[in-house]
């Protein structure tokens, strides 16, 4: 009986590693076949090579039913304290609507859509995300915003990039932060400035114009609350030819002046407080705006308005060339992963409060404010600003008191150095919580009635924002933020926009270096628990027990999943985790007085980001070759390594290659960077191959990002969020990134943050958590090894009909291939282009293309997905093959076949003329199997040419609807 029992929960255990892996025992068998293997571990053996394989299992622990883990993990967040929060400082208690929390936060429609770089089968989140934009540059006053950025203190730091890149005091090297902006933004400002050899200088603000700079950064109110008139500051600062940055508080600009019409250069903030929970730090996007004249310095990504091959508004991701795997070493920022989910999600509250309704919550936000000053002074306390929109900072020699009596009621307050404390009230608040804060400052039996002060106050007046600040435009005048605000015309506007989208759960998503692969809703459920969404990233930490908790384990798990001996979870993105790396190999460097070693090799092969962040950390950039095959020329690196001995800092490498194959040599090439004194950092991209069968610590590695977002099944939000922590070798560990808020253990004090937050997307960690307790070690090993699998018999059958560019040992590629369409292009004119578009006609997101070589199209189908779905791509494959074989013998034109006006939308297909060489039902549906399961793009061929010479990048005018 026991033993049956035992079977039993064995069963019941494995049950999700059974619906993670995609294919079937059957399935698998199949597939081995065909691959001329009798076992996965014979495959495995084929293909991993065994110098580099692990020794010992991972020991993360036996997986968990998704029952026993969403039950343990509620135990876990119920430790977290879930207080009032009026910290303020950039985070904000906010009301989700629960048409957005439940049809766009926890909708995979939403929250599994790739980077929209097909736009035609994208148009629904570049809608959102154009709307986005052009709240942006409604509230701040500018002309030209991007489509979001990581956070506040990241985009503040992107904004001092952009002030050197254009500013005409070229002379300069000092950058001006007044001392009123939020610390953690001075923090992530200082460290970026530090690796470019920038000078901070922290003062006053109206001291800015006293100090030779290139640009200045102001806050907007002040971080203590106050709202100060910076026209002044900022015309001086620009009388220095420098530029004026102001970062801002996105609800203010409701009722407050745009900053962008008191003169400054740049504005940015973060949208948290439109709809996104505080998450203790993150997920948020940052808003971030400036001038046109300085579009081609804007970091991140812009949606533009272009037109599609008949003429329609389409839109796309505009002057895509300035993305740094393109432009690497010469990008203008690392960034990778924007916050495209919650940049949605802001959007969306815009769009479903309308300007009236923004406004009033804005309104309310400040009258409480008014209410709370007005009773406090009333009885003699002193406020330290006689302006404010919804934070009041306080000096009161009582403070240790009203401190403890806050606690003792559940309620935070924020507090600093110069024994002072504020409060900023949010939307959250009610009459009732301002009169508990009356209880808390004042003590019981105040006497105060907080309707007797807001009838005072509403008799009076307010003057707590002057005059000349008081906003007196409109905005969110789009018919977009006017039409749907009853939850019925919202939801149908969410649904119309979703329905526009190809995302996870249509079809396979075969992106290779992506690994698109499942986000299980058990992973996903506890996001939006309020004891894990509600927190703020400063409370004090015996309130995120919890969290302090979760993370520990998670951190523990990926030191054994790494074989490294630390991990620091603060960065917010896979570029983010590249650039802390590299700031650990420096300060590790300087600190044994080998400051001068400042050289990074790559590559040839190596993702496009690690020379931008190379270049962020101030490295020189040594390119290395790599052979015929597609791996790293040894000879070369042996030269260039002996070359630059003297002043080696690292070398950056993917494993698996870029190339998709696992190379022989790869614990020669550690060997020899270390004989040289340098360090290897091996990008974490393709972790998806290593989990369980080998390390990058044990490779002899001594620092990787790894990408949650990618191996550990944080979804990608139509292009992000992302969370990219590093690990590192005990000898680097002191030197990964602190906070200055909140310190992280185990860093030396002193060290930079990176992220805004001391645990970045903390958020979301609870899904990677999630996935790495229902696989357990056994899991994690098996989807390693099906995503191998998977990819070597994709590959085998593809190769029946294409080339394959690269192969590893034994003529295996690791988790992903490379397609090589060149010849076929010389052959018949038809490019890669024309492949990815036709692939939207039998259902599919197009392959990673022309990376990491131009012409081909790189193909990871992870494990996650069955044969029946593998199959289906080749198919689709090989009969786009079919159909470019039809124009190398004449039967179709060059410029009249089903390629070249690829995508067909309904439109397209079901209009009055119809010139073609071939059938409208074969041009939507050119297989049997796409007619079981159509997407339809919604716009044709996107003019690209079009949209970077016609740069639009707001809501097209009213006009255009009328039309």
């Amino acid at each position: 009986m026991s033993n049956a029992k035992s079977l039993e929960e064995l069963e019941q255990k494995q049950d999700f590693i059974r619906r993670h892996i995609g294919p079937s025992p059957a399935q698998v068998s199949d597939m081995l076949s065909a691959l001329e293997v009798s076992s996965v571990q014979e495959l495995i053996d084929q293909t991993v090579p065994a110098s580099i394989r692990l020794e010992q299992p991972l020991t993360v622990g036996e997986s968990r039913t998704e029952v026993e883990t969403l039950s343990y993990l509620k135990s876990v967040a119920s430790k977290n304290k879930v207080f009032k929060s009026y910290i303020g400082q950039g985070y904000h208690p906010t009301n989700v609507p629960h048409v957005i929390l439940r049809n766009v936060l926890e909708n995979p429609g939403w929250y599994t859509a790739y980077t929209p770089y097909q736009p035609e089968i994208a148009q629904g989140r570049l809608e959102s995300l154009l709307n986005f934009q052009t709240m942006t540059l409604d509230l701040t006053g500018l002309d030209l915003a991007s489509a979001s950025l990581l956070d506040e203190s990241t985009a503040a730091a992107e904004a001092m990039g952009l002030a050197k890149r254009v500013s005409k005091a070229k002379k300069a090297n000092a950058f001006f932060i007044a001392d009123d902006v939020h610390t953690q933004t001075i923090d992530v400002v200082t460290t970026r400035a530090e690796q470019f050899g920038f000078e901070i200088i922290v003062g006053k603000a109206e001291d800015a114009v006293n100090h030779d700079i290139f640009g200045a950064l102001f806050q907007y109110p002040t971080t203590s609350g106050e709202v100060v008139d910076i026209t002044d500051l900022i015309a001086g600062v620009q009388s220095k030819k420098a530029i004026a940055c102001v970062a801002a508080d996105i609800m203010s600009l409701l009722l407050l002046k745009a900053p962008g019409k008191l003169g400054a250069d740049v504005v940015l903030g973060s949208a948290q407080r439109f709809g996104v929970p505080m998450g203790y730090g993150g997920p948020h996007a940052a808003f971030f705006a400036t001038r046109d004249a300085y579009k081609r310095s804007l970091p991140g990504r812009i949606i533009g308005v272009s037109k599609d091959r008949l003429g329609n508004d389409a839109l796309r991701m505009a002057m895509q060339t300035r993305e740094q795997h393109i432009r690497r070493d010469k990008a203008n920022s690392n960034i990778c992963t924007a916050q495209v989910l919650l940049a949605n999600m802001a959007a969306f509250y815009a769009v479903y409060h309308g300007p009236q309704g923004l406004k009033t919550i804005a309104q309310r936000i400040h009258r409480f404010a008014d209410i709370l000053a007005t009773g406090l002074k009333a009885k003699g306390i002193a406020l330290k600003h006689s302006t404010w929109f919804d934070t009041l900072t306080i000096a009161d020699d009582n403070k240790d008191d009203v401190i403890a009596r806050a606690i003792a009621k559940g309620v935070n307050f924020a507090t600093n150095h110069e024994g002072e404390y504020s409060i900023s009230v949010s939307e959250t608040t009610t009459r009732a919580d301002v009169a508990e804060l009356f209880d808390i400052i004042l003590g019981e039996g105040h006497g105060l009635s907080v309707d007797a002060i807001a009838a005072d106050v509403e008799a009076n007046g307010s003057e707590s924002i002057p005059a000349s600040l008081v906003r007196d435009d409109e905005v969110l005048t789009h018919p977009n933020f006017n039409s749907y605000h009853s939850e019925t015309d919202m939801l149908r506007y969410i649904k119309r926009l979703e329905s526009k989208d190809l995302s996870l759960n249509h079809s396979m998503i075969s992106l290779g270096s992506c690994t698109m692969k499942l986000n299980a809703t058990a992973e996903m459920i506890p996001i939006t628990w309020p004891e894990f969404a509600n927190l703020h990233p400063f409370c004090p930490l015996d309130q995120a027990e919890g969290y302090q908790i979760m993370i520990g384990e998670l951190h523990d798990w990926l030191v054994n999943i790494t074989g490294y001996d630390a991990v620091s979870l603060q960065p917010n993105s896979g570029a983010q985790g590249e650039y802390a790396g590299l700031i650990a190999i420096r300060k590790y460097h300087e600190s044994r007085g080998d400051a001068h070693r400042n050289v990074c090799l790559i590559p040839s092969s190596a993702h496009g980001t690690n020379p931008a962040s190379a270049q962020m950390a101030s490295m020189k950039i040594v390119v290395v070759n790599c052979d015929k095959n597609g791996n790293v020329d040894m000879a070369d690196l042996k030269a260039k390594a002996e070359e630059v001995s003297e002043n080696l800092s690292c070398i950056m490498i993917t494993y698996p290659s870029t190339h998709g194959v696992y190379e022989e040599t790869i614990r020669e090439i550690c060997d020899i960077i270390h004989e040289h004194g340098g360090q290897v950092y091996m990008d974490g991209a393709n972790m998806n191959a290593q989990v369980g069968v080998t390390s990058p610590g044990f490779i002899g590695s001594d620092v990787s990002h790894l990408n949650l977002h990618k191996t550990f099944c944080i979804p990608h939000g139509g292009g992000g969020p992302g969370v990219g922590p590093i690990g590192v070798k005990s000898h680097l560990a002191p030197f990964m990134p602190n906070h200055s808020v909140i310190n992280v253990p185990g860093t030396n004090i002193g060290n930079g943050a990176v992220s805004a937050a001391p645990y970045g997307s903390a958020a979301i960690l609870p899904i990677s958590w999630a996935y790495i307790t229902m696989m357990g070690s056994e899991g994690l090993k098996q989807a390693t090894e099906m995503a191998i699998v998977n990819a070597n018999y994709l590959t085998h059958e593809l190769s029946k009909h294409f080339p394959i560019l690269y192969r590893g040992r034994n003529n295996r590629v690791a988790h992903e291939c490379i397609v090589d369409l060149r010849p076929l292009k010389e052959q018949s004119g038809i490019t890669e282009m024309d492949v990815a578009k036709r692939l939207q006609d039998y259902g599919f997101h197009s392959p990673t293309m022309s990376f990491p070589v131009a012409g081909t199209l790189m193909i990871e189908p992870t494990e996650s997905e069955s044969k029946g779905e593998i199959d289906r791509f080749i198919e689709a494959m090989v009969s786009i093959k079919g159909e470019i074989e039809k124009v190398i013998s004449g039967e179709w034109s060059i410029e009249n076949n089903p390629l070249v006006f690829a995508p067909h939308t309904q439109g397209d297909v079901l209009g009055n003329e119809w010139d073609r060489a071939y059938d409208r039902f074969y041009a939507a549906f050119p297989v049997p199997a796409v007619a079981k399961n159509k997407f339809w793009p919604t716009v044709t061929r996107i003019d690209d040419v079009y949209g970077d010479r016609n740069l639009v990048c707001s809501c097209p005018a009213v006009e255009t609807y009328r039309d």
